[in-house]
C-alpha cells in the first residue's frame, strides 16, 4: 500500500499538528483516524477555532445551560468548556506523547485570553491557572510573543510550564523568544529544579506575511518576489534556530536534559487562490520542526502534496529576498509589527463574539 502523503512528512523529522479542535472530531473517532492514518501528532487551538466550534454546533449547548446556573463569568464558563475539550484531546494524544522523547510530540495547545496580549502579569496569572486546571503533562499553554509576552514566557518556563509561543512574524522577535525560553530554563536550573520535562515551540506565522506584502511588490519592481517573503523569513528563522540551539549557552542546559524550543510553522493555509494550496507545507519541510495545519490544507496535502526535505534549499536566495525588500525601502520590521497588532485584533474579535454567544445562550438557559 502506498504511504499516506501526510504521514510521509514525518519521515523527514517534521511533525504535523492539526490546527483545529471541536467535540465532533473526538466524538466520531475522526481525530483518532487522523492520528492513525495521517500521522497527526498534536493539536493547536485558538479563540477563533473555539468560537467556530461552539457557535456553529449544538454540541456545547447542554453544558452551557448547566454551567449558566452557576455564578461563572462568561470567560470562566468558556474556559471550563475549553479545558474539558483540551483534557480529552490530550488523553487521546497521550500514547503519542509517551512514545516520544520529551519535547517531541503528543501536545495539545490552549491559549490564554487574547485580551491579555499586552498584559504581562495577567498573562502569567492565567497561564499558571490554566496549567494547574488542565493537569496534563502533554498540554502547552499558548502565549503571544508580544513584547509584553516575553517576560511572561520566561517566567512560565521557569515555573515548569510547556509553552507554545504564538503570533510571531519577525526574526528579531523570534530570536528574543528563544532568549526568553533559555533564560527561563537557566532560572529554573539555578533554583535546583529539573529542566528535562519542559517542551516549547515558537509559532512563526507565514501566509499573513505574504498577504500584506505581496500587493506592495509590483510598484517596487519586485513582482517576482510574490509569495516568497514568508518562506524566506521562515528559512532565516531556521538559521537562527540552529545557531541558538547549538550554542554553548544552550548546550550546557541540554547536558542536563533540556530540549530545544522547536520552530512551528503556523498560518500555513494558502490565502491567495493563485498559490498552490500546499505551498507553505511543501516548502518548509525540515528536521526538528512542526507544521500546524488547518483541516483543508491537510486534506489537500493528503491528496496531492509531495513530501521532501526543502527547508534548507536556496538559503542564499532567502537572504537575497529579504535584502531586496530592504533595498527597495520596504520596512519589514514595521510591517511585521503591523501584523502582530492585526493578529491580536483577529483573535480579540472572535473571542468577544464567543463571549457574546455564551451570554446569549446563558440568557436563554435562565429564561
Amino acid at each position: 500500500m502506498e504511504t499516506n502523503n501526510v504521514k510521509q512528512i514525518h519521515d523527514f523529522d517534521q511533525s504535523i499538528w492539526l490546527d483545529f479542535i471541536d467535540r465532533k472530531i473526538m466524538n466520531t473517532g475522526e481525530l483518532q483516524k487522523l492520528i492513525d492514518e495521517d500521522g497527526v501528532r498534536g493539536i493547536t487551538s485558538n479563540p477563533a477555532i473555539f468560537e467556530k466550534a461552539i457557535s456553529s454546533s449544538s454540541d456545547y449547548d447542554a453544558d452551557i445551560a448547566q454551567l449558566a446556573q452557576g455564578n461563572l463569568s462568561n470567560e470562566d464558563l468558556f474556559y471550563t468548556l475549553a479545558v474539558s475539550d483540551i483534557k480529552r484531546a490530550a488523553d487521546i494524544f497521550r500514547p503519542t506523547y509517551d512514545e516520544e522523547v520529551v519535547g517531541a510530540d503528543g501536545y495539545v495547545s490552549l491559549e490564554v485570553s487574547p485580551f491579555l496580549a499586552r498584559d504581562t502579569e495577567g498573562t502569567i496569572a492565567q497561564a499558571l491557572k490554566l496549567w494547574k486546571t488542565v493537569e496534563r503533562d502533554n498540554v502547552m499553554i499558548k502565549i503571544p510573543g508580544t513584547a509584553e509576552g516575553l517576560p511572561a514566557i520566561q517566567h512560565c518556563i521557569s515555573e515548569g510550564l510547556n509553552i507554545n509561543v504564538t503570533l510571531l512574524f519577525s526574526l528579531e522577535r523570534y530570536e528574543a523568544v528563544t532568549n526568553a525560553y533559555i533564560t527561563g530554563l537557566e532560572m529554573r536550573d539555578q533554583a535546583g529544579l529539573p529542566i528535562n520535562k519542559i517542551a516549547s515551540v515558537a509559532s512563526f506565522f507565514l501566509s499573513r506575511i505574504d498577504t500584506l506584502i505581496d500587493p506592495m511588490l509590483p510598484e517596487k519592481g519586485l513582482a517576482d518576489l510574490k509569495g516568497e517573503v514568508a518562506i524566506a523569513s521562515a528559512k532565516k528563522a531556521y538559521e537562527i534556530y540552529k545557531r541558538v540551539f547549538n550554542s554553548d549557552r544552550f548546550l550546557k542546559l541540554a547536558a542536563k536534559g533540556a530540549t530545544p524550543q522547536r520552530l512551528l510553522w503556523a498560518s500555513t493555509g494558502s490565502k491567495d487562490p493563485s498559490f498552490s494550496d500546499v505551498k507553505y507545507l511543501e516548502a518548509l519541510i525540515g528536521p526538528k520542526t512542526v507544521n500546524t495545519v488547518p483541516m483543508d490544507a491537510l486534506v489537500a496535502f493528503r491528496d496531492h502534496g509531495v513530501a521532501a526535505n526543502r527547508l534548507e534549499d536556496d538559503l542564499d536566495k532567502a537572504t537575497q529576498t529579504l535584502q531586496r525588500l530592504a533595498d527597495a525601502g520596504i520596512d519589514l520590521a514595521a510591517l511585521t509589527q503591523q501584523l502582530e497588532d492585526e493578529g491580536i485584533e483577529k483573535f480579540n474579535a472572535p473571542y468577544q463574539k464567543l463571549l457574546d454567544a455564551i451570554e446569549t445562550q446563558r440568557t436563554k438557559a435562565l429564561a
